[in-house]
């Protein structure tokens, strides 16, 4: 998918470059398919903000993506390709031949007329089909892969992701995921054949501060910028942080992991995304 620039008119549109939506075929999207999320801009019940750095918005529409792919066996035609304010990748809109609509994740060259299918026992392996891990042919890529079978796609659902099966062994099937994390998930969970599209979606050059703010995003101030009561980095000559390690406004250690060591899942987990192989067994 590529970029233009904008005329260079002003700073803000000198460096910024957006994508040309040469990929999309259909301006509005099913009203059938779409749902009103109401926006809360960080703030939780009682209205105070519990997550820092958002805020107004352009108004958006929800599209109900099928992650489950349930209907199964039907054959589907890929109708149009859409464009999806919440994600950073492009939505297929396909047609099952009894009539009903729904959206998936569009793949890397997935276009209008192909026919897509959610298999229930082996199929071929075509680009947005969906099939249990188990009939997958080894070493190929998948996205919008189960952890849970019936659960619905949760893994590799990113522009551009994608998990390779390396082997299916027993009732696991074993998955290198793009973190670099090689997990085990049950080989009856379904994913999608292929990889998400839009690959060079993380290329894009914003080029000012009032189109992150149309995207919900407000600024970020550094810490060693602020007051000495706003902030433990805050005050001081210069661009000093006290000599102490960087951490949040309540002082709080930043890069601190956050997964628990005994967390359950951690038994599927054969080598973790910073290199470290696990020693417990499924």
């Amino acid at each position: 998918m590529p970029y233009r620039k904008l005329h260079n008119a002003s700073a803000g549109a000198r460096h910024t470059t957006i994508p040309d939506f040469a990929e999309i075929t259909k301006g509005k999207p099913e009203k059938k398919l779409t749902v009103k999320v109401h926006y809360r801009a960080g703030r939780n019940s009682q209205g105070r903000i519990t997550c820092w750095h958002k805020g107004g918005r352009h108004a958006r529409q929800y599209r109900l993506v099928d992650f489950k792919r349930s209907k199964i066996g039907i054959a589907a035609t890929v109708t149009a390709i859409e464009y999806d304010p919440y994600r950073n990748c492009r939505i297929a809109l396909i047609t099952y031949t009894d009539g009903e609509k729904a959206y998936i994740l569009a793949a890397k060259d997935l276009a209008v007329g192909a026919k897509v299918t959610s298999y229930i026992a082996g199929g071929d392996p075509d680009v947005g089909c969906a099939m249990e891990l188990r009939y997958v042919p080894q070493g190929l890529e998948v996205h919008n892969v189960e952890l849970q079978p019936g659960r619905g796609g949760q893994m590799a659902r990113s522009a551009g992701t994608f998990a390779r099966l390396m082997a299916v062994d027993g009732e696991k099937a074993i998955l290198a995921l793009p973190s670099g994390e090689i997990r085990r998930v049950p080989q009856t969970c379904r994913a999608t054949i292929g990889l998400v599209g839009r690959p060079d979606a993380n290329t894009r050059n914003i080029g000012k501060a009032g189109r992150n703010r149309w995207l919900g995003v407000r600024p970020t101030v550094r810490g060693n910028a602020m007051n000495p009561i706003a902030h433990p980095l805050g005050g001081g000559e210069g661009h000093t942080n006290g000599g102490r390690q960087h951490c949040s406004p309540w002082a709080l250690v930043e890069g601190k992991k956050t997964r628990t060591k005994k967390n359950r899942s951690n038994v599927h987990i054969i080598r973790r995304r910073d290199g470290r192989a696990m020693t417990t067994e499924a």
